[in-house]
């Protein structure tokens, strides 16, 4: 019996130890695969290499391994699957949109999957650009239908419910670089235009807004024309100071790129008879401001109308290299026009 227990003893002492070697050489070896490059010691034809992988929601762990095998992210799928059950990965993977790299290790691979850092898609807004060409610009981005998006933007309802004055978004969503992660929803992108339009928006300006005699929209409406009037910064606040002094003096603004913005289909060529067309946005016929903004304007046409130059001009026309010559009175006007705008359109001619 005692001998027999003995070896009892003896044998389990050996397995243990054995256990014990095994796990060591298991725990040795997953250490070693987890911190080496996904290509460590293997051929690729292309030598380094990156790629991006798309996992959709709703995968399970095999899913997604095989889908990271397929790509060639995981060479080793019996070692990898080892390594996220023994670290408890498999319910922390988050779907998305993943770039990687031959350098990465699956330790490093893992972690970009657990914390979700997926691609960034940048989308640029530029200054002056009005709802339908953002729309363009999503579709062409990838970033969702032109249709969708325009259908929330162009809603009474939806403007109202985001605290929007006017009719639609309409120069609210403020020009800038945005990044996006693939198949972001279209009222997120929205939101994050907008949170970005009310971030520069300060209270400050709020209060400024109403010591030159304008509510918020108002402001963005005027800003809106500057920024279709002009690329030179420098001119800017001489512009707003054109047209705030005709506001007070009653005087119509007779703004170009707000009669264009009432044209539907507009082909590029504006005309006498377009000018004569009344539309809620011709300022040639119509007094004051139009009733919302044509584009969305930049923090620098904004402070424009802010704060504008103290001046006496009442006119301006363009002298053909991207700057105006500005007047105090029409006689002033018509001579600029009859010399920068010899030969052209008239449409300058009462500005």
């Amino acid at each position: 019996m005692k001998k027999w227990i003995f070896g009892t003893v003896v044998l389990g002492g050996l397995l243990s130890a054995c256990v014990a070697v095994v796990t060591i050489y298991l725990a040795e070896d997953l250490s070693a695969f987890a911190r080496q490059p996904i290509h460590h010691g293997r051929s690729v034809d292309s030598g380094a290499w990156e790629t991006t992988v798309v996992l959709p929601p709703g995968q399970n762990f095999l899913d997604i391994l095989k889908g990271l095998v397929d790509a060639r992210v995981v060479t080793d799928p019996r070692r990898f699957r080892l390594l996220v059950r023994l670290l408890g990965y498999d319910r922390r993977i988050k779907a998305g949109e993943y770039l990687f790299t031959s350098a990465m290790s699956p330790i490093e691979i893992l972690d970009k999957l657990a914390r979700g850092k997926v691609v960034m898609h940048a989308l640029t807004i530029p200054e002056g650009f009005n709802l339908r060409e953002i729309a363009v610009l999503l579709g062409r981005a990838g970033m969702g239908e032109s249709d969708a998006f325009l259908s929330k933007v162009m809603d009474p309802g939806f403007a109202a419910a985001k605290g929007i004055a006017g009719r639609s978004l309409e120069g609210y969503l403020f020009p800038d670089t945005y990044f996006f992660p693939r198949n972001t929803e279209i009222e997120r992108i929205i939101q994050t235009l907008l949170d970005r339009f009310n971030a520069v928006y300060s209270p400050e300006w709020t209060d400024r807004s109403r010591r030159v005699g304008l509510t918020r929209h108002e402001v963005v409406t005027l800003a809106s024309i500057i920024e279709k009037e002009t690329g030179v910064a420098e001119e800017r606040a001489r512009i707003s100071s054109v047209f705030h002094n005709r506001l007070k003096k009653g005087m119509r603004l007779q703004s170009d790129p707000t009669v264009i913005y009432g044209i539907k289909n507009f082909n590029g060529n504006i005309t006498r008879e377009h000018l004569n067309t009344p539309t809620p946005y011709n300022t040639y016929q119509i007094g004051g401001l139009p009733p919302g903004p044509i584009a969305s304007p930049g923090r620098a046409a904004l402070w424009a109308v802010l704060f504008p130059e103290e001046t006496d001009f009442l006119y301006f026309v363009a002298r053909g290299d991207g700057t105006h010559q500005f007047s105090k009175s029409l006689a002033e006007h018509n001579q600029a026009v009859r010399r920068y705008q010899l030969g052209k359109s008239g449409s300058e001619e009462n500005k």
